[in-house]
């Protein structure tokens, strides 16, 4: 079962270079195992063209290495934090992808301009503060992921599955791996949506609320009718 999680962490981690979301070594993705409450990550600072899926480390919940050769991801607290707060998601991506990392890096929530934002995640994309100088100092990936914990505490994690952290770039999530990597596509997306749209007009307002409620809920929720029934 474990050997099938690598695998899948693996494939999920090479979609990243695939859609343009990282460039040389600054990303990762992670996938949890909930039964055995084991995770699989990709090792730190290991070019993606010489991964393989026996280079996925292993991590309890503890924030132990079960297994690996490697170092696990230098983000790998962060994903800890996640994992221990947000029981119903089993992927989690971070990146520095160029468009959704320069609306971290100017401080700014992404609104919500259009469809094809509000068809995957519901209102603003939040921007949460920066680390202050005592949490970067005691523990700053433990505290990033703190941070965003504390940020969804009274907030819906999973009809927003994306968060900004100010001038360090973004975290997505979902139900494994792959929907984790999906997610982080279409914060990009949007992200570069979003930019683009300002430019053309300055003055521009977020879409409707009623066309981002009928959006939203005809893919998520009991009554969507997007797609197939399975």
């Amino acid at each position: 079962m474990l050997e099938e999680l690598k695998q899948r962490v693996y494939e999920a981690n090479m979609q990243l270079p695939k859609h343009g979301l990282v460039t040389f070594t600054w990303g990762n993705v992670s996938e949890i195992d909930r039964e055995s409450g084991i995770f699989a990550i990709k090792p730190s600072g290991v070019d993606y063209e010489k991964l393989t899926p026996e280079d996925m480390v292993l991590m309890d919940l503890d924030g132990n290495k079960v297994e690996g050769k490697y170092n696990p991801s230098s983000d790998t607290p962060t994903h800890l934090e996640l994992y221990k707060a947000f029981p119903k998601i089993g992927g989690i991506v971070h990146t520095h992808s160029p468009w959704a990392t320069s609306w971290a890096q100017a401080g700014r929530g992404i609104p919500c301009y259009g469809t094809t934002h509000a068809d995957y995640m519901y209102g603003e994309i939040p921007c949460v503060r920066n680390l202050t100088k005592e949490e970067i100092d005691e523990a700053y990936e433990k505290n990033t992921g703190v941070l965003i914990v504390e940020y969804f505490r009274d907030k819906d994690y999973v009809g927003m599955p994306a968060v900004l952290c100010k001038n360090h770039g973004p975290f997505t999530w979902g139900k494994d791996g792959a929907e984790a990597v999906h997610n982080a596509v279409v914060l990009e997306e949007v992200a570069k949506m979003a930019a683009r749209t300002e430019m053309i007009n300055p003055r521009v307002k977020t879409a409707p609320q009623e066309l981002m409620d009928k959006h939203y809920y005809r893919k998520h929720g009991a009554n969507a009718y997007y797609g197939q029934k399975e």
